[in-house]
């Protein structure tokens, strides 16, 4: 947890999402503000991460969550990796209970992320009052499967200030591993590299994105996302 800080569906004093960052996340499974939506089962040895929908979403999504944010250095938001630097996460993961829609179908979740963010002078060059960018890989339990989801250029020609700006990105169509890992146990991988994206399920399939779009986000920095979202 020294590496980590959560994001809880509950809004704190100042009517903003809680967040628990280190060394207070240690310490989560005694604070009573957690335990309703980060807690330990024992007898599974997991942590759970619990969401629901509530008034508490942070400032770009209209969803709610209960989701670890990576970061590099303990408490602070502003220390981030590029795809040159290279990253990697590996999780061990399962769905317990997830709620329906009004036709019996499972909704789906985000279960991992990375984020993409902009460095305070990259901010200031495009006028944004925050640092937040698209995240290029988006990690989804869909319906009992996992499901992948990155980003592409609108313009392969756009360059620095445009492409920059969140329109300036498009989502892809999107990946389904053929694997179906319903409520069971199941390992998930992530790769980085420059100018390369890699995500694994189970060791066993594989997709791989090395292309234009991969080369091109190497002008954002990023963060891992893992939980409930």
């Amino acid at each position: 947890m020294s590496h980590w800080k959560v994001t809880l569906p509950v809004t704190n004093d100042k009517g903003k999402p809680y967040e628990i960052e280190p060394p207070e996340i240690f310490d989560f499974a005694s604070n009573e503000i957690a335990k309703p939506y980060m807690y330990i089962d024992s007898t599974k040895g997991a942590i759970v991460f619990h969401a629901m929908p509530t008034d508490s979403k942070t400032k770009n999504t209209k969803y709610t969550r209960s989701e670890l944010r990576e970061q590099m250095e303990p408490g602070n938001n502003n220390v981030n990796w590029t795809f040159k630097d290279g990253a990697r996460m590996k999780g061990k993961l399962a769905m317990d209970e997830v709620t329906r829609d009004s036709d019996g179908k499972y909704h789906r979740v985000i279960i991992m992320q990375i984020h993409g963010r902009l460095t305070n002078e990259q901010r200031d060059l495009i006028g944004e009052d925050d640092n937040n960018a698209p995240p290029i890989l988006k990690i989804y339990w869909d319906k009992g499967k996992i499901r992948v989801k990155t980003k592409i250029l609108k313009n392969l020609n756009a360059g620095v200030p445009e492409i920059l700006h969140e329109d300036a990105w498009d989502n892809d169509e999107g990946f389904n591993f053929e694997e179906k890992v319903g409520f069971k146990k199941f390992t998930l991988e992530v790769k980085v590299s420059d100018g390369k994206l890699v995500v694994v399920l189970n060791n066993n399939e594989y997709k791989v994105y090395e292309n234009i779009h991969m080369k091109k986000w190497g002008v954002f920095e990023n963060y891992f996302k893992a939980g409930n979202y």
